[in-house]
């Protein structure tokens, strides 16, 4: 173990050596910034204009799909054209705006010419495309005294399939170096290992390419379908002699990336072979803590092994992921914390020097120096550390490096271009950022005192001369803070994954009781009793619940209406705390009440925990927003009157509840109607009756008053029409089906004796969504998307994607990928978090489905039609996937509610966008598509309540995305939005005369006009 050293005592020679290191480069570029080529111009560009940079590497992406010189222009001029800067790169510049006077030639040289240039710039930070490429550029790296590490580009894999032919990928990739070591000689050493000790094969893995169902709710499961093949790569380089580094890639894998180290590291096959070496990620906050785990773990085993520590090369998304989903942001967002943590760590890898080999994987010339200057005072021998560089990205940095240090290894991509190119946009985005080495040093030309000052002494200062920090958001005046969104699940942190695994335990052993009706505060028995059972076994009894009928409605109904009469003068203020009050109860009991949902109704675990975190975004927005809209308004401004604006309570609210989201849509429209000051009867469906009983124990802990809340689940034939007909009844808030939905609205348009009021219809009623493929979607993302759209909660959201219409010229790529991902989701009940589609929900659901799968056997060409092995005692439909579907079949037009999903193949992009509006419904879209124009073109034209460009139709979140459609898809304003709750309630106002004898008291916001 290396003597230990402080790295502050060493900062004069850090910065000494750093400056030496600038002057042995000075004069030279990088090919990235050198604006003696074409990249170095265009990124030139790029980097004096944030709109341009978009736009351009927005370009560079999409650029592998633009298969036609026709869509190729077509997407220059998108891009390009009518940019309002006039600092564009000339040849992109001439192509978009002058194309047109030139005809289809013209337009084709130039979109060749555009192509060609940015091929050229992703052929310079990757080694080939084929075997036959990497293996000439590899030789002439080794010819140049720079060792490798390759790895092979297109990590995202969709399906099995896709996980199979990456590891041919490799196998075939291995088998070609084999045969090429040979014939090289060792860098710098005699005999058969580079500089004496280190294998001349070197290849990286990105774990999550081998196994396309990896996700970190199932570690153990994930980190085996990655060893399956994973262990022949390993046992191929193990025999050739070479060695193998796992990629960490983004924070999600973080996990099951440590534990297939770990698992593969001493694996009984390999632990004599220590050639195997993982990455950490120094901007992440947990790496301090995940190197000492590692280290610890590897001396208690006694397993030398290798660690490439590198910056991070996700930043963005995971700073965009963790705010979106309400997480703590997971990297230092400060890149003087990176470069600190990056210092840190480097020091702890090299006091544990004789267990580690130690690869220094930066580009950042002060991070090199400090290595260096640590390793020397250390004692740390040359043969247990090394540097890494990226190939193309820092070639005066590596030709530096390799003068100094020798031992300099350059990770080399290779592979098809389509996935280069993502790797293209992640390099352009990291090296082109304001804070990026390279570009301070080579673009910026920053002061060579201030590259190299310890990063340390970067953050005091920033601290000190830093005016303010980011403070919770404060109290507005009504005393509540802004509304935020309860943070969605990480499964990340193992503590949730384990709280899940307890409170689905703990749910199990409370199975079975008899739940009663609530009503007027008081528990209700009847005779009548509904047994709920588990989906996918239907022998086991997750409640039984006493059902109400006409006269235990007739009670509730008393109980509401006396309840009224006090309810709806509380103050609204008052009204809203009872809410926020059960909107903590559930976040306390957020795990118990998701177990719920897994278990009666079959919803997979981030599924039943964000139904969770979506009713307690409705409690907590409704309540914000009835304090808004419980101030009375002034309404114009003429002199000697008042004219006030405020609202009042409709009456008593039937609220008719859905089974798919068991607790959010229920608390969403009893807390509505609730907080406008309604008392509720809520009738549950009888599929979720026991999650439905949840309710009664949230609002009972929460104090609400005797009567304002009623829990009344109820055969729909028994008590169903007398609720909605009941002349006290004045609003209906119900989610459900088009059928069922009409015949309330019928029902409640007819006055009834003994009524007073016309009777207020808020209803949601399904959808027949469809996602659109355009011809540049991102297939990487539309295939995913679209399967977890169908698929999720087994297809049984009114959200659900039950139609893909996909653009003819894509049509074929898409399908394959989509076909070979739906044949490799996992199937299984909910419980176990390994499973992507479970059981529907009960038995008429599984008759209702199967009959349409039928009808889909009959419409069209079935393409997929998967069930597990075991479906005894479940309720099992299978899975899936119909072609040839049209129009006019029954199967694009009729709702569904199940993982049935409708292939559509389109002509074009008119057609694809005259399909999905060819129907009743109008609930949600999305568009998968690179095209502004055609992007544009969805938001005016795709007429539907959510519309999703470049995500999937599912997973609105309250207030983000008001959800609700149109046409046949519902009545009434969109739930979590800013006009719900005025639904529930009456307008009124109030004029008032101030003037007296032709005196007029003047307030503030009058306005005299002389």
């Amino acid at each position: 173990m290396a003597e230990s050293v402080d790295i502050a005592t060493l900062d004069a020679g850090i910065e000494r050596r750093g400056k030496q290191f600038f002057d042995s480069i000075r004069g030279e570029t990088p090919g990235l910034f050198s604006k003696g080529h074409w990249t170095g111009k265009v990124m030139d560009w790029a980097m004096r204009n944030e709109d341009f940079k978009v736009q351009l590497f927005r370009f560079v992406d999409v650029l592998p799909y633009l298969n036609t010189s026709e869509n190729l222009q077509r997407h220059i001029e998108e891009y390009f054209a009518g940019n309002e800067s006039g600092d564009i790169p000339s040849v992109l510049k001439w192509g978009a705006e002058k194309s047109g006077m030139f005809g289809g030639f013209a337009a084709k040289a130039m979109g060749k010419v555009i192509r060609g240039n940015i091929e050229s710039m992703a052929k310079q930070f990757i080694i080939g495309q084929n075997t036959r490429e990497a293996l000439k550029t590899l030789r002439k790296l080794r010819k140049d005294g720079f060792a490798f590490a390759v790895d092979f580009l297109g990590e995202a894999t969709v399906s099995e399939a896709e996980a199979d032919a990456y590891l041919e990928g490799y196998l075939e990739l291995l088998d070609a170096l084999d045969a090429e070591q040979s014939k090289w000689k060792a860098l710098d050493a005699k005999g058969d290992k580079d500089w004496g000790h280190q294998p001349k094969i070197n290849v990286s893995v990105k774990p999550s390419a081998f196994y396309s169902q990896a996700k970190p709710q199932d570690v153990p499961g994930s980190v085996d379908g990655i060893m399956e093949r994973i262990r022949p790569i390993y046992r191929r380089i193990m025999e050739m002699g070479g060695a193998l580094c796992i990629d960490v890639e983004q924070l999600k894998y973080k996990e099951i990336t440590l534990e297939l180290f770990k698992r593969l590291r001493s694996d009984p096959e390999f632990r004599d072979y220590p050639e195997l070496s993982v990455v950490l990620q120094a901007y992440l906050r947990d790496t301090d803590q995940d190197l000492e785990d590692l280290l610890d773990w590897a001396r208690a085993e006694d397993l030398p092994f290798g660690i490439r520590l590198v910056k991070g090369a996700y930043w963005d998304q995971e700073t965009v992921w963790a705010m979106q989903a309400g997480w703590p942001v997971p990297v230092w967002t400060n890149k003087a914390e990176s470069d600190a943590a990056f210092e840190r760590q480097s020091k702890r890898i090299l006091e544990n020097s004789d267990l580690v080999y130690y690869q220094c994987g930066s580009h950042n010339i002060r991070s090199i120096s400090t290595v260096m200057e640590l390793a020397k005072a250390m004692g740390v021998d040359e043969s247990r550390y090394e540097f890494q560089v990226l190939y193309g990205m820092a070639e005066p940095v590596r030709k530096g490096l390799k003068n100094v240090a020798g031992r300099v290894r350059l990770y080399c991509p290779y592979g098809e271009l389509l996935p280069g190119m993502a790797y293209l946009v992640r390099r352009l985005l990291e090296n082109t950022a304001n804070e990026s080495f390279l570009r301070q040093s080579f673009v910026d030309e920053a002061d060579v005192s201030r590259l190299m000052e310890n990063p340390e002494r970067t953050l005091t200062r920033e601290v000190e001369c830093s005016p303010t920090t980011h403070p919770e958001p404060k109290a507005g005046p009504n005393g509540l803070t802004p509304f935020k969104n309860d943070p969605m699940i990480d499964f990340t942190i193992k503590a949730n994954r384990a709280a899940f695994t307890e409170a689905i335990r703990t749910v199990r052993g409370k199975m079975g009781r008899t739940y009663p009706l609530f009503i007027n505060g008081r528990d209700v028995e009847t005779d009548d009793v509904l047994e709920s059972t588990n989906p996918a076994d239907t022998s086991e009894v997750v409640g039984r619940i006493c059902q109400a009928g006409v006269g235990e409605i007739d009670d509730a109904m008393a109980a509401a209406d006396r309840a009224l009469l006090t309810w709806r003068d509380t103050p609204p203020r008052e009204r809203a705390e009872y809410l926020l009050k059960a909107a903590d109860v559930a976040r306390r009991r957020l795990f118990e009440l998701s177990a719920w949902q897994v278990l009666e109704v079959g919803k997979q675990w981030d599924q039943s925990y964000h139904d969770v975190t979506e009713a307690i975004d409705f409690l907590e927005y409704y309540a914000r927003e009835m304090v808004r809209l419980g101030d009375p308004k002034r309404m114009g401004n003429a002199p000697g009157e008042h004219n006030h604006l405020f609202y009042q309570a409709k009456g008593v609210a039937a609220v008719i509840a859905p089974w798919n989201f068991p607790l959010a849509i229920s608390v969403g429209m009893c807390s509505a109607a609730i907080v406008a000051g309604n008392p509720v009867i809520y009738k549950p469906s009888h599929i979720s009756s026991v999650i439905g009983y949840g309710l009664v124990e949230l609002f009972k802990e929460a104090g609400l008053p005797d009567g304002v809340f009623n829990y009344c689940p109820g055969r729909s034939r028994v008590m169903g029409d007398h609720l909605i007909e009941h002349p006290k009844t004045a609003v209906i808030a119900f989610t459900g089906s088009m059928e069922v939905g009409l015949r309330i609205q019928e029902k409640a348009a007819k006055a009834q004796p003994g009524q007073d009021h016309c009777k207020r219809v808020i209803a949601e009623m399904g959808g027949k969504n469809a996602i659109i493929i355009d011809d540049d979607a991102d297939l990487d993302e539309a295939v995913v998307h679209t399967l977890y759209s169908a698929y999720g909660f087994q297809g049984q959201k009114c959200s659900a994607c039950s139609r893909v219409i996909v653009v003819d010229s894509i049509y074929d790529r898409f399908m394959e990928r989509l076909v070979e991902g739906a044949k490799s989701v996992k199937l299984g009940p909910a419980e176990d978090p390994a499973n992507f589609m479970g059981p529907v929900a009960d038995k008429s659901q599984q008759k209702t489905v199967g009959e349409y799968v039928e009808l889909a056997r009959q419409e069209g060409e079935i393409l997929v039609e998967r069930m597990p092995e075991d479906t005894d005692g479940a309720c099992w439909v299978p899975l899936t996937i119909v072609s040839g579907i049209n129009p006019e079949h029954r199967i694009a037009q009729e709702e569904i509610f199940g993982p049935v999903l409708a292939v559509m193949r389109a002509k074009d992009y008119d057609q694809a966008i005259e399909w999905a509006n060819d129907t009743r419904f109008a609930l949600t879209g999305a568009v998968f598509s690179r095209s502004p124009q055609h992007l544009e073109r969805a938001r005016r034209e795709f007429r539907v309540g959510n519309l999703y460009l470049n995500r999937g139709s599912t997973g609105s979140l309250v207030h983000r995305q008001p959800f609700g459609g149109f046409k046949m898809s519902g009545v009434g304003s969109k739930a979590g939005g800013p006009d719900y709750l005025i639904q529930f309630m009456d307008p009124r106002c109030v004029t008032e005369n101030t003037m007296r004898r032709g005196f007029t008291p003047i307030e503030d916001d009058d306005e005299w006009v002389c």
